[in-house]
């Protein structure tokens, strides 16, 4: 008896670790991905007064096929000119594109003037698979702690990802030329947050005291960088 009781002890135990690894693989996979639209489309409604995540869906019944149409002219070369960085990026997402709500998807156009930049930045909702278009690129990221970067050269028709909210860049390496990407974004509206726009950038400001003492440098150096931000429209 004594040894009917531990195999029975044991079987249940075994039971119950088979019971938790289960639900434990059933939560991954709930988490581990967003929900799939709950219908074919869903046009945004840009003027409906509804809120919610996303936007409104107008009646579907109302679609044309110009709802999934955008004559973006992703072709065309953008002007630099205008940027102190040097760099033009086009955004196709559900603001300017109301056929994308709900899908989880969404395009930019970068164009680089010579040594142009587009500066280290992140997109809070959204991978980024980067195709070159023209030119030659440097390229990377930059891992969570441990802060580890992945870099590489890139040329006209290689790919590269980034993966979401990771910060990143890219940087035309050609002195004459301009160079130019495509970019797909795993998100309807991906967000962006420019770096050095937050830190110097923000209105309100940041505290000057924490800045000094983030970047270890003197208070005036941090005002100087603040007033080159302020009012920048053109970045």
């Amino acid at each position: 008896m004594p040894q009917l009781a531990k195999q029975l002890t044991m079987a249940s135990s075994s039971s119950l670790f088979f019971l938790a690894t289960l639900l434990a693989l059933a939560s991954w996979q709930v988490t581990a991905y967003d929900p799939s639209p709950l219908q074919d489309f869903c046009i945004a409604d840009m003027k409906a007064p509804v809120r919610v995540n996303g936007f409104a869906c107008k009646d579907p019944m109302a679609a044309t096929p110009e709802d999934f149409f955008n004559a973006a002219m992703l072709d065309q070369p953008r002007d630099t000119k205008a940027s102190k960085v040097r760099s033009n990026v086009t955004n196709i997402n559900v603001i300017n594109f109301p056929g994308l709500n709900t899908l989880g998807i969404s395009l930019a156009r970068i164009d680089y003037g010579p040594l142009g930049v587009n500066t280290p930045h992140i997109h809070p909702r959204a991978t980024e698979l980067l195709t070159v278009l023209e030119g030659t690129l440097y390229l990377g990221f930059v891992t969570s702690n441990p802060n580890r970067l992945f870099s590489k050269i890139v040329k006209k028709g290689d790919v590269f990802v980034f993966p979401k909210a990771m910060i990143h860049f890219q940087m035309n390496l050609a002195h004459d030329k301009p160079a130019a990407a495509l970019s797909s974004l795993s998100s309807q509206n991906p967000g962006v947050i420019s770096i050095a726009n937050a830190v110097f950038g923000s209105k309100p400001p940041i505290s000057d005291d924490v800045l000094a003492t983030a970047f270890q440098v003197e208070k005036d150096l941090i005002h100087w960088l603040q007033s080159q931000f302020w009012g920048n429209t053109n970045y």
